[in-house]
């Protein structure tokens, strides 16, 4: 089987959080993504590809498979102006960043679940495979929380392996316990040392990641082996695409995060 590696601008430390850091050009980071061999790339932030990305990513032998979209969907919004394949969706806070978030009552619970389902027919209706994104300082975060989407919706999920471990599950066992469900990924390995101080209150999302919460592959505590033989065995086709959250103080001497970029795939590719 052939496995289909994409790549993520936030690897290379752009993101669509205010203040997040600083934030490479598109030209870097394509040329980059195709030195180390990646096929295709998420969207990034809103304006950080041009309107038509075309020419870019023909330049760099890319194709845009889609992205990551936060959208509140406790609050019943409409289905987002996307174009690309795969709509990775968050359920977003409302809030700036990902270092807190409110409790959400039944009755928001009861209308996210709504959306979810409502945004997967108008998905599926227009050649778009929407997923939802299980992420730290979102509404959909915990295992149980991920649970409640399973048992209340259609949505296929994005097995994102470091936010699934920081939330506190295991994504191997996620993904033998959802593997009809899983219908994209995002690939990260996590220390998990840090992960626990995010989870206990002691560091923020933001300072975590500033203090490589994220590692590449094969050098953090998530169990790629047995992620990737559940999806395997269950028949996964979809993409990889190698995520690795990273906050830049400025323009990076040498190498830079492609380093990373780089380690990751050739450790994915090896499993």
């Amino acid at each position: 089987m052939t496995v289909r590696i994409a790549g993520a601008p936030i690897s290379w430390g752009v993101c669509e959080v205010p203040g997040w850091g600083y934030q490479l050009s598109p030209e870097r980071v394509l040329r980059e993504m195709h030195e180390v061999g990646l096929t295709a790339t998420e969207y990034g932030p809103d304006g950080f590809l041009p309107a038509d990305p075309r020419p870019l990513l023909d330049r760099y032998e890319l194709t845009a498979l889609g992205g990551f979209v936060p959208v509140v969907l406790h609050d019943e919004p409409e289905f987002p102006d996307f174009t690309g394949d795969v709509l990775v969706l968050a359920a977003a806070t409302g809030q700036d960043g990902y270092d807190e978030r409110p409790a959400l009552d039944p009755a928001g619970w009861r209308r996210l679940l709504r959306t979810l389902d409502r945004f997967h027919e108008t998905a599926q209706a227009r050649g778009i495979r929407a997923v939802l994104h299980p992420h730290v300082g979102t509404m959909i975060e915990t295992g149980p929380e991920i649970e409640r989407v399973l048992e209340g919706s259609r949505i296929p999920l994005c097995l994102d392996t470091g936010h699934v471990l920081i939330g506190g599950t295991d994504p191997a066992t996620l993904a033998v316990h959802a593997a009809d469900r899983i219908a994209h990924v995002h690939a990260k390995d996590v220390d998990h040392r840090l992960a626990k101080r995010v989870q206990a209150g002691e560091l923020t999302y933001t300072d975590a990641v500033r203090a490589n919460l994220y590692r590449p592959i094969g050098q953090g505590d998530v169990d790629f082996a047995a992620v990737a033989g559940a999806l395997t065995g269950a028949g996964y086709d979809g993409w990889w695409v190698l995520e690795q959250d990273t906050i830049l103080t400025g323009e990076p001497v040498g190498e830079g995060p492609v380093a990373d970029v780089r380690t990751s795939a050739d450790a994915l590719r090896n499993l």
